[in-house]
């Protein structure tokens, strides 16, 4: 999918969410949301940070302290 259409399908799930809710159950909803999404990105960041470092650690796991 592309751009646009995830645009424009994410936009009509919206207005499909919002119909016959009040402003505070929109509040609600958005708040809701952003918070899933900002977590899904922390997960997301953390992984590739964390894990997909392997070059990393493995440079660090040649290191000798005595």
């Amino acid at each position: 999918m592309d751009g646009c259409s995830l645009n424009l399908t994410v936009s009509a799930l919206a207005c499909a969410i919002a119909k016959d809710k009040t402003n505070d159950e929109l509040t609600l909803l958005s708040v809701f949301f952003t918070q899933l999404g900002d977590s899904l990105a922390t997960i997301a960041a953390g992984d590739s940070i964390c894990c997909n470092s392997d070059s990393s650690q493995n440079k660090n796991s040649n290191i000798n302290i005595s």
